[in-house]
């Protein structure tokens, strides 16, 4: 199996984990009656987005036959890296409240400690890091650029959704007026 291959079937498979992984835990919440998901008209239109850019990234391969650019893995597989171990050091500081959709609780927790001791919005970080590296990675230069436009437009209409959700919370509010969305200090 190619390298390229793998790195794919690598991401499909956390993908699908994290799929399995939100929907078992709102529905344990449903059970619950502690939880249930916000209509987010921007949700459809993410998963579009990330599913053509995993087909983006595959076509591309197939099709294109990209050169293997030794200079390139090694800096891509470390951003990847990073961005999957930001991903689960969010997941593991937000615990049972991590999810890929957006839930209202009756009970909302505020989360101020790992990653969000620094900025608001570290998953989408991690999100941005990936839809751009790993193209670079397997050579799907096309899907790189494309899927970090398509990806930006998206995740700012989300990240304009989940904000009007969460600053109703006066301990949200409180806890992160002065933290940025995505870099400490800058934006």
């Amino acid at each position: 199996m190619s390298y390229h291959y793998l790195v794919l079937s690598v991401v499909l498979g956390l993908r699908l984990w994290e799929l399995y992984y939100s929907w078992r835990r709102l529905a344990k919440d449903r059970r619950a009656a502690q939880a249930e998901p916000v209509s987010e008209p921007v949700f459809p239109a993410m998963v579009a987005v990330h599913s053509a850019w995993l087909v983006g990234c595959l076509v591309e391969v197939v099709l294109l036959h990209p050169r293997f650019q030794a200079w390139l893995v090694l800096p891509m597989l470390l951003l990847w890296a990073l961005a999957l171990g930001l991903r689960f050091w969010v997941i593991l500081s937000m615990g049972p409240c991590w999810n890929v959709r957006l839930i209202k609780r009756k009970n909302q927790l505020i989360v101020t400690s790992g990653p969000y001791r620094y900025i608001r919005h570290p998953n989408y970080v991690a999100v941005i890091l990936e839809i751009a590296v790993v193209p670079l990675l397997v050579g799907a230069y096309w899907t790189a650029l494309l899927g970090s436009a398509a990806n930006a437009v998206v995740l700012w209409r989300r990240i304009i959704g989940e904000e009007a959700l969460l600053l109703d919370i006066a301990a949200y509010r409180e806890a992160f007026a002065e933290k940025k969305r995505l870099i400490p200090g800058v934006f």
